[in-house]
């Protein structure tokens, strides 16, 4: 399943209603390029969850945690981590069918880690079809992995 969004806003409106749909334990990964649009489509996932902090990519911190009204949300971003070994050190198999979703950005390379029960976020910048100097629309695609993922995926429909 895909979507395609015009602005930032429909990717947080997307991102929002995918938010209202999470629950403890539920895995997201989340892949693009630079510029994507992740960590948009992320910060509508903590408003659907009623985050109220502003989100930003933790490429520094690897790991951010915001409190929801209900669960927290375990916003994770791997870009920096060369192999698996270093995600020990990063609290992702503490978190991982926690109290709370994990939305991992940069985690496709550590998919076998992360677990065969996952729901993979492909977003994509459509350059291609953007004018010159014109922000170009997204496409965001919906990979689930496990009857949770189909069911979240099913409800986003």
């Amino acid at each position: 399943m895909a979507f395609t969004t015009g602005s930032q806003e429909e990717t947080i409106a997307l991102g929002a209603r995918l938010g209202a749909l999470l629950e403890a334990g539920d895995v997201l990964v989340l892949t693009g390029d630079l510029g994507a649009g992740k960590t948009q489509l992320t910060k509508g996932i903590a408003q659907g969850m009623g985050v109220s902090d502003d989100v930003c990519s933790p490429t520094f911190n690897i790991l951010m945690v915001h409190e929801g009204s209900e669960m927290p949300l375990y916003h994770f971003d791997l870009y920096r981590l060369e192999s698996a070994d270093e995600l020990e050190d990063t609290g992702l198999y503490d978190l991982l069918g926690s109290d709370g979703p994990c939305v991992i950005e940069w985690g496709e390379q550590f998919s076998d880690e992360i677990g065969p029960e996952r729901l993979d976020v492909y977003v994509t910048r459509l350059d291609d079809e953007a004018a010159a100097g014109e922000e170009p629309r997204r496409e965001v695609r919906f990979e689930p992995h496990g009857a949770r993922a189909e069911k979240i995926v099913a409800a986003l429909g």
